[in-house]
């Protein structure tokens, strides 16, 4: 047989293999389930229908049009704070009111197979693939009008930078596979100083966004590292040092694992109500198009949310042929559903100088990036979710800001993080229009600060007496009185 026929073959069989991929992924799993019962405290989950080909529903980003912006939710207004951007991920916004963004994307990743050629295929239509700029942007509005003036790079040279935080004249930046320290002082618009290294992080992988929040007292820094894979699928060993938040001591550079078992956990945010660390986290894919929600929660210390094995709380997945560890009973239940498939990124909490009004002033707001793979498509907006005065969420996601999505199904940007700006507007970028919005609320003023929620300790026994034993004033147990 001649080479050309060889190759011939070769390439019928190819078509043929596409021809079937794109049949089986252009039918892909219709949502049945109101959206509306999907999120919040007590989603419906209906039974898993697992998929041997992703539902698969790009949505092609065309950019927004000269005089275009997002639509805001009532008694809110949007502008443009910066513009011209490649491909803006995390924010960050320093003391003195200058904002940081990083300009990144993925990692150069080779292999895969041809599982690894199709999902390339798909985020270069969803607009996420192409060179990395690899760099920190320092923006600032030096006349408080609202739109930032002035644009520098602050560090260049990184590899798919994500994570930023500052702290004790030190910038910390989290890269892929590490994260970094760098000496800068406020007001500095060029680093040009050598880092340390803070810690190795496991490079790459199908979630390579790498997410870093400092506690309130400057000590512990946290950082969220998602999963290779969507279900272990290349086994457990893979996914060392994955799926988890770590928790570094910044004084003397250990870390432990602070929780685990969140397959992608992006956003993180210490409640002003209880001062717990909260997360949001992307569930996993191939269940239909109403199953997984992405989900809020907090974090305590040691939790496990059970990936791969479990998701929300005590249902298990059997697609999974790790065996599952013994831990996998004393799993917990996310806080709060955002929706299936909504890429839910960044978020934070209402605080203390935000000012978008009383209607937005004790919750949460969440970025969902959008769907790839939900039919119809979720997320593409940035929503509020309400918390009570004990610091619970509550209620249903309350759109802020919505019309990236086009009716015909093409994107013109997708919102991407949030954070507070100085002036109490909310900063909202979004990656591929290379846009950051503001959002703000005319005449509003800065809100106070939220009450922390404090709680009586019980009083120490000071002896052990047994079932009736009483022991004085401040004995809050009943007594039990023999017959």
């Amino acid at each position: 047989m001649s080479i050309l026929k060889k190759l011939g073959i070769a390439l019928l069989v190819l078509i043929v293999i596409l021809a079937i991929f794109a049949y089986a992924v252009t039918r892909g799993d219709t949502a049945d389930v109101p959206f509306d019962e999907v999120t919040g405290t007590d989603p419906t989950l209906q039974d898993p229908d697992a998929e041997t080909f992703p539902t698969v529903a790009i949505a092609d980003p065309v950019g927004w049009a000269d005089g275009e912006k997002p639509v805001a939710a009532e008694g809110l207004a949007v502008q443009r704070f910066a513009e011209g951007l490649d491909h803006p991920r995390t924010l960050y916004a320093l003391p003195n009111g200058d904002i940081l963004v990083s300009l990144t994307r993925s990692p150069n990743q080779k292999g895969g197979g041809l599982t690894g050629w199709i999902a390339n295929m798909l985020m270069t239509k969803a607009g996420a693939n192409g060179p990395s700029a690899n760099q920190v942007v320092l923006l600032r509005d030096t006349d408080g009008d609202g739109t930032a003036e002035t644009r520098s790079v602050l560090v260049d040279g990184l590899d798919s930078p994500s994570g930023i935080a500052w702290a004790d004249d030190t910038l910390y930046i989290a890269n892929h596979d590490e994260v970094l320290a760098f000496p800068y002082e406020l007001g500095g618009d060029r680093i040009t100083a050598e880092p340390r290294r803070v810690t190795e992080l496991a490079g790459g992988g199908g979630h390579w966004m790498r997410n870093l929040e400092i506690d309130p007292d400057g000590e512990k820094l946290y950082i969220a590292v998602g999963s290779d894979t969507n279900i272990g699928d290349k086994g457990m060993e893979a996914e060392e040092g994955r799926a988890l938040i770590w928790e570094v001591d910044l004084a003397s550079g250990s870390r432990r694992q602070f929780a685990g078992g969140l397959r992608n956990a992006n956003g993180l945010d210490f409640s002003p109500w209880s001062g717990e660390l909260w997360t949001t986290v992307n569930e996993r894919d191939m269940l239909g198009s109403d199953l997984v929600p992405d989900y809020l929660t907090n974090v305590p210390v040691g939790a496990q949310y059970g990936w791969p094995w479990v998701y929300f709380g005590d249902n298990y997945d059997r697609r999974v042929k790790e065996p599952a560890p013994d831990y996998i009973s004393y799993v917990r239940r996310p806080e709060y559903a955002l929706g299936p498939h909504v890429a839910a990124l960044g978020f934070v909490f209402s605080k203390e100088g935000a000012a978008l009004g009383e209607r937005f002033g004790s919750g949460a707001f969440i970025a969902r990036h959008g769907s790839w793979n939900r039919k119809p498509p979720s997320g593409y907006d940035v929503v509020y979710v309400a918390f009570d005065g004990r610091g619970n969420p509550q209620g249903k996601p309350v759109p802020v800001l919505t019309g990236f999505l086009k009716e015909n199904g093409d994107t013109r940007g997708r919102p991407t993080w949030v954070e507070w700006a100085g002036d109490g507007s909310l900063l909202v970028s979004d990656d591929t229009a290379g846009i950051i919005w503001r959002v703000s609320s005319p005449g509003a003023t800065p809100q106070s600060a939220i009450e922390r929620v404090t709680g009586q300790r019980l009083p120490p026994r000071r002896e052990l007496r047994g079932q009736s034993a009483s022991f004085g004033d401040d004995d809050y147990a009943r007594e039990v009185t023999a017959d």
